[in-house]
């Protein structure tokens, strides 16, 4: 694990995969660094690219501040992906989002199309959290119902957290044997055990309660770098459609739908999306 001081003052926690020298791959997290699978860094990394990925501030080992009241917006997160791409790499990198960080991703892109020669959007959506665009499909509501009606656990308690994570999984369609260890990855590498730290790393609730406008969607025809849409046929939580979306209105994207997949891209899919990624 590695620490990158931007020009702003933000710590971003960092990990790197393959040689420094080649191309560079920035995988911006959503919010943590561990939603993009070790598998498929591993194998952007055999394809010849220097993968970074990384955790969005309040999250994993980055910045922390105020998790309950951020002071920075969405623009401010592309900012830091720009500077970090900028620091590690006199080239232009290309850039990838997950999530919410799929978001972060988009408007990195549009503000800052000097830093960037690619881009890859995984399981996102061309608006901010919160009220979805009419001819976009919203949440599954047979899903976010039982998903929303839990009661949150004890967010400083690790066993919890965990069965939290994996019983959310089982509703949205995930692994979740997977989704447990994934949940004690993230619980171990956050800087602390305080509730309001721990949700920020598990839910991402920071980024929901960040200034998000104004709105990028409109400016997606304005992309001029080669763009990859990968997404889940199963994923309840963003449905396809948004993908669909995406990528009519970025210029040439290429659309890959994984059959077998909901939100998070299994090991099974790594090799298949990395391929994508490479042929950028």
């Amino acid at each position: 694990m590695h620490s990158f001081r931007t020009p702003g003052g933000v710590t971003l926690g960092v990990e790197h995969f393959g040689d420094s020298a080649a191309p560079l791959v920035l995988l911006a997290g959503g919010t943590t660094m561990l939603s993009w699978p070790d598998a498929l860094c591993e194998a952007l990394a055999r394809g010849g690219r220097h993968v970074v990925r990384y955790d969005l501030r309040d999250s994993g080992a980055s910045t922390t501040a105020d998790p309950e009241a951020p002071a920075y917006t969405l623009r401010d997160l592309a900012a830091d992906a720009a500077a970090l791409a900028r620091g590690l790499d006199d080239r232009r990198a290309h850039l990838a989002g997950i999530g919410v960080g799929g978001m972060v991703a988009q408007v990195a892109a549009l503000d800052h199309p000097d830093a960037f020669s690619a881009l890859t959007l995984v399981g996102t959506r061309p608006v901010a959290p919160g009220p979805v665009d009419d001819d976009l499909p919203d949440h599954d509501a047979a899903a976010m119902g039982p998903l929303f009606a839990r009661p949150m656990p004890d967010w400083s308690d690790r066993a919890a957290v965990a069965r939290y994570a994996a019983a959310g999984a089982e509703i949205l369609g995930e692994d979740p044997a997977a989704a447990r260890a994934l949940a004690e990855r993230v619980f171990d590498r956050a800087p602390g055990t305080e509730p309001a730290v721990q949700l920020a790393n598990q839910l991402g609730m920071v980024f929901s309660k960040l200034d998000c406008t104004p709105r990028w969607r409109e400016r997606l025809p304005e992309l001029a770098v080669p763009a990859l849409v990968v997404h889940g046929r199963r994923d309840r939580f963003f449905p396809v459609g948004n993908a669909e979306a995406l990528a009519r209105e970025i210029p040439g994207a290429r659309l890959l739908v994984l059959e077998r997949a909901a939100a998070a891209i299994p090991d099974a899919a790594a090799d298949e999306v990395a391929a994508a990624m490479l042929a950028l």
